[in-house]
């Protein structure tokens, strides 16, 4: 295989480790824990992996822990792509090895369905050693099937006796190690003698808590998707006649929008846990964004960059109360029966008197879109939705009237963009490289502990490598209630941009300036030799999130 210049260096960098992962490792154990909510009912649904203390990884001077050193581990990669996935298996790997050179990593290929399926392959150091450093999850591949069944759960631990696994760690989201958790709880309750660990992965930034700092990936893709908005800007800058409209990856949160607004400062950034505190309509904010860019205008500025989450529509109120309409009529008998050969005439025509006006406000190729295909639990496909251009779209009709009243004596033409797979299999960044290994590094000490239903985690990642703390964390005690697909069941429990938190309040801060003026931040590409200031800073939001 031909390798880039920047692979075969890479490939030699070592990622740091927090002193308490270095020499003679000893584990610390905090008080009991209790979940963040439905104490009662979660503690019901987990009675053997419930109340678990914190734990964390120290130096020492003396002996060692007393560890199990014989350990043959098996690994998933659970869905969407990170950055700094391969990190963390390469972290296992050392581990393992180094506890018992005879120990062995098996890999699970193309997610959770590898280990119902039986389809897996040794990591070999052979393997290892193509991938460190390396962006992606091709190592092994990723899937989203859930384990949720005890048929899947059996069918696994055919495969784990066969190839006489300890543990098997599962790198994913929220979701992802809401099912560690569920398939944690099955092996201890049956006493398998299997143990299930954690990892936080989602470059959505939205897996974070008291004991998760930031999900792995979001550094590295924000940094990508950041050189990219640097890169449009200064596009912008010097031919001052677009708008860009960009649309970030992000649906269930505004992290990664936030993020890179912070590091970029375009004239307009779309927050949507803001827009729905506002209770704003669609017409709202296309007002908004055609105020700013008539008062660019008026300066002689017909241009300018506007960010925008991926999952906005949702977060619109209006809008979000239509969706939950159009999703029940959708799968309505009624509309089985009917067939109508054009479904968009057929919806305005039953839609409440609330949503109708809503419905019919959209261009026709977005109303299209949004009742289009749905995904496996019956939702709309946001990803498919192209907001960028139905905001871009409307802002132009909303200036041809202010123009036409003697409001607008602007130019405006728009160009869009939709940054996401970019981002998510970059070659990560010193912080995700090193915050990777160190997890996964966390996971074979947890494993070699008796360790089950935890997730690895490293915090204090603001300060140097080396003063970081690795330890894990009870996956229960992320955990509360929440209806899904009209069941109450138990998840981690997502997070959003926090309108009171300190990155947000930092933007709000500084927006107006940005929209007035030109104000843009070019932050080139990941670098990853050179001055510790340019090459191991963290992201803004975790820089401003830890501040004191």
């Amino acid at each position: 295989m031909n390798k880039s210049a920047l692979q075969l260096a890479r490939a030699a960098y070592q990622p740091k480790l927090p002193k308490g992962l270095q020499g003679v490792v000893n584990l610390k154990a905090g008080k009991a824990t209790q979940s963040v909510g439905d104490q009662e009912e979660i503690k019901k649904l987990f009675p053997n992996t419930y109340g678990l203390p914190l734990v964390e990884f120290v130096p020492s001077e003396g002996e060692q822990d007393d560890v199990n050193p014989k350990m043959n581990v098996g690994v998933i990669l659970s869905g969407g792509q990170a950055p700094g996935g391969h990190n963390v298996i390469c972290g296992i790997f050392d581990r393992v090895k180094r506890l018992n050179p005879d120990n062995k990593l098996y890999g699970f290929l193309l997610g959770p369905s590898g280990l119902v399926d039986h389809k897996y392959v040794e990591l070999t150091a052979d393997i290892i050693d193509e991938y460190r450093n390396t962006g992606g999850f091709d190592i092994i591949g990723s899937g989203r099937t859930k384990l949720e069944e005890t048929s899947q759960f059996e069918s696994g631990l055919e495969i784990i006796r066969q190839l006489d696994i300890k543990a098997v760690v599962i790198i994913g989201g929220d979701d992802s190690n809401t099912n560690a958790c569920v398939l944690a709880e099955y092996y201890l309750a049956n006493k398998t003698g299997v143990q299930v660990i954690g990892c936080p992965k989602t470059i959505d930034g939205d897996l974070k808590n008291d004991q998760i700092e930031t999900s792995f990936g979001f550094d590295t893709a924000c940094k990508t998707y950041s050189e990219l908005i640097g890169n449009i800007e200064r596009d912008a800058n010097s031919a001052k006649k677009y708008w860009h409209f960009i649309k970030l990856m992000g649906r269930s949160a505004s992290h990664i929008a936030l993020e890179c607004a912070l590091e970029t400062q375009p004239n307009i950034c779309l927050i949507s846990e803001e827009i729905q505190e506002k209770n704003m309509t669609l017409d709202d904010i296309v007002a908004d964004m055609a105020a700013t860019i008539a008062a660019r205008a008026e300066k002689g500025d017909n241009y300018g960059v506007a960010l925008i989450p991926e999952g906005l529509i949702e977060f619109i109120p209006a809008v979000k109360k239509l969706i939950a309409e159009l999703n029940d009529l959708l799968s309505s008998e009624e509309y089985m029966a009917d067939a109508p050969a054009d479904r968009i005439e057929w919806l305005n025509k039953h839609l409440s008197a609330d949503n109708a006006p809503v419905f019919s406000s959209l261009p026709r190729v977005f109303a299209e879109q949004l009742t289009g295909e749905r995904d496996p639990h019956g939702n709309v496909q946001v990803s498919l939705i192209e907001t960028e251009k139905l905001l871009a779209e409307m802002v132009a009709k909303k200036l041809d009237d202010m123009k036409a009243a003697g409001q607008f004596k602007g130019k405006f033409a728009a160009q869009h963009h939709f940054f996401g797979y970019e981002g998510r299999c970059a070659a990560p960044s010193n912080f995700d490289a090193d915050y990777c290994y160190a997890l996964g590094t966390s996971a074979a000490e947890l494993i070699a502990r008796g360790k089950t239903g935890y997730m690895a985690i490293v915090k204090n990642t603001t300060a140097p490598a080396e003063e970081w703390k690795a330890g894990g964390v009870p996956i229960t005690m992320m955990m509360n209630m929440e209806r899904r697909n009209g069941k109450m069941k138990p998840v981690i429990r997502k997070a959003l941009v926090e309108l009171e938190g300190k990155p947000f309040k930092a933007f709000a801060a500084k927006r107006d300036e940005w929209k007035k003026n030109t104000c843009y931040t070019y932050p080139g590409p990941i670098q990853y030799w050179g001055p510790t200031e340019v090459c191991d800073r963290t992201t803004e939001t975790l820089a401003l999130e830890q501040s004191k």
